[in-house]
């Protein structure tokens, strides 16, 4: 029977990476993809960075402006993502099996959360542009609508992880619906939903970037400026400082993760 059963996990593993192989080549096919031509310029597009996308003196005389755009773009993103995550809290409680309040609310809710969570952040950005054109003000709805979407998801599966236990247990002692939600449900899932909206924070800092590019703002407008008037030196300096600014808001997210968790 045991024999049986990985003969079983092992054909259907066969299966898989065969069909995988088969899409792969099929869709190489199609879009005319030559994979040797593909690793071939991975050599030759190191060597064009290393001599020519490099920060140079002359470029450190933009630092104090690119400085400025860049802690826009920080400041834009975290207001977006904690904006959001209030927003998607309600809808989350309204959603979650746990705390629903009816069953209409609770379709609703979800379809909601699943429309926005669904759109790319790229889409998002485009539409919101037709109504608003490139603005300060479509980057920052553009990460919003990403996030809500994001983190109401989330937090309807934090809410759905709290144990029932003392839910049931509130609800039998004569709590009210919102005494249950304040008492039992938030505290035991908070620690959980702030881990999300670090995360947010973090990956909005990081799409922020492509979002001002569309949007003609903060820092990843500076980026397609000079990259587009190959100003290059000055391009790389952008992306350098996206980075020291990712991996210290990453930084600064995994520790307050350990405090909290």
């Amino acid at each position: 029977m045991k024999h049986d059963f990985f003969v079983r996990k092992r054909k259907e593993t066969l299966i898989f990476l065969a069909v995988s192989i088969i899409i792969t080549i099929g869709t190489m096919i199609l879009v005319n993809y030559n994979p040797v031509k593909g690793f071939a310029s991975i050599s030759k597009a190191a060597v064009w960075g290393v001599s020519n996308f490099y920060p140079d003196a002359k470029s450190m005389d933009k630092l104090p402006n690119l400085i400025l755009k860049l802690r826009d773009t920080i400041l834009s993103s975290i207001a977006a993502t904690i904006t959001a995550s209030v927003f998607a809290l309600f809808m989350s409680v309204a959603g979650s099996k746990t705390t629903r309040v009816n069953n209409i609310f609770f379709v609703l809710s979800r379809g909601i959360a699943s429309m926005f969570r669904n759109i790319p952040l790229v889409a998002w950005a485009m539409i919101l542009m037709l109504a608003f054109s490139q603005s300060p003000l479509t980057g920052y709805l553009a990460l919003f609508c990403g996030s809500f979407g994001f983190l109401t998801r989330a937090f309807m599966e934090s809410i759905d992880e709290v144990s029932k236990d003392s839910v049931e247990a509130l609800k039998a002692a004569g709590a009210s619906y919102f005494q249950t939600i304040f008492q039992a449900v938030l505290p035991s899932c908070m620690p959980q939903m702030i881990s999300w909206l670090m995360y947010m924070i973090e990956t909005n800092i990081r799409d922020a970037t492509l979002v001002g590019i569309l949007t003609g703002t903060g820092i990843g407008f500076a980026f397609e400026l000079y990259y587009n008037s190959l100003k290059y030196h000055i391009a790389s300096l952008v992306v350098l400082l996206v980075v020291i600014t990712v991996i210290t808001i990453e930084f600064i997210s995994n520790y307050i993760r350990r405090v909290i968790l």
